[in-house]
């Protein structure tokens, strides 16, 4: 089990530019080694799966910059624009939880066969109307053309890029990779703030940011996220060919400053919720480190803003 104390995180902080820099150097590793693995297999299309939060959309981003660097072109797609539209469903077909909730992880609110094609398709090297989704409105907004050239990597991440239902048996031709936060941090009494946490920390960020969610929102769903990665998501992550582990170690220290005062204010709402006080005790341990020293780049961008990828 890797993990990383709280005391030294702090130490680390007392040099911000060092320590960032420091952790960004590795996560590039990473990268690197990622993008070499994509051009050594040579499979034209390259599928990353993850549970949410874990950084998937600047993960692929990056390794496609870095296939580019080496002579490569490469390109990024969503599979979130496959979702589909709300008025798809009627009350009997809408995918639903234990509890009779919309099922917002089931890989059955895609629209597999239109994927399938287009998986082939791009493969291939034949052109796809690939849709755009709407998530504010559940609905397609048009089409884009899309068409892989001869010489071109198609990255495609989605949470489902690696279940069977989904992308079939894909793995035959395409590279697959799996990112997940594997690092916990540990307190100073001993106990270990597990990765789940984490990424619900970049979840409070990200959703109350750019999404205007609540904390109690975020809270909650999370729930059925964590439901919905263990029977869609981790079952399938030994179809992957590399693996990344996403965990930044000054990352806490970077969301401390944007979701503690929030967190505080809120308790009364969140302590029924068992990850809460876990989360309040690693912040209170943790020194904040100003984002400034955070590089445009850097995956925790994708959860406090300014990164210089347009998501």
């Amino acid at each position: 089990m890797k993990y990383v104390s709280v005391s030294s995180i702090n130490r680390r902080i007392s040099d911000p530019a060092g320590f960032v820099g420091i952790v960004e150097e590795n996560y590039a590793a990473y990268v690197e080694d990622a993008a070499l693995e994509v051009i050594g297999r040579g499979a034209p299309i390259v599928l990353i799966s993850g549970p949410s939060g874990s950084g998937k959309t600047t993960t692929a981003m990056r390794i496609a910059d870095s296939i580019a660097a080496k002579g490569h072109k490469a390109e990024v797609l969503s599979m979130d624009n496959y979702f589909h539209p709300i008025e798809r469903f009627s009350d009997d077909t809408i995918p639903r939880d234990a509890d009779g909730n919309v099922d917002l992880e089931s890989p059955l609110r895609m629209d597999i066969q239109l994927f399938s094609e287009h998986l082939l398709k791009l493969a291939a090297g034949e052109t796809i109307d690939m849709p755009l989704f709407d998530f504010p409105t559940q609905k397609r907004k048009g089409t884009m053309e899309m068409r892989r050239d001869e010489d071109e990597y198609m990255i495609i991440e989605g949470i489902h890029a690696l279940n069977p239902m989904v992308t079939g048996e894909a793995d035959k031709y395409c590279t697959c990779m799996y990112i997940a936060l594997r690092t916990r941090i540990r307190l100073s009494d001993g106990s270990m703030i597990h990765p789940d946490l984490i990424r619900l920390m970049r979840r409070l960020c990200r959703d109350g940011k750019f999404r205007k969610r609540e904390p109690e929102d975020v809270f909650r769903m999370f729930e059925s996220v964590s439901r919905g990665e263990e029977l869609y998501i981790r079952p399938y992550k030994h179809r992957s060919h590399y693996d990344i582990d996403t965990f930044m170690a000054y990352e806490a220290s970077l969301y401390k400053p944007v979701i503690e005062q929030k967190l505080i204010d809120h308790r009364a709402s969140l302590e029924r919720f068992p990850e809460y006080e876990m989360i309040m005790r690693a912040l209170a341990q943790l020194d904040p480190i100003d984002e400034r020293f955070v590089p445009d780049n850097s995956l925790a961008r994708e959860f406090v803003g300014g990164s210089s990828f347009d998501y």
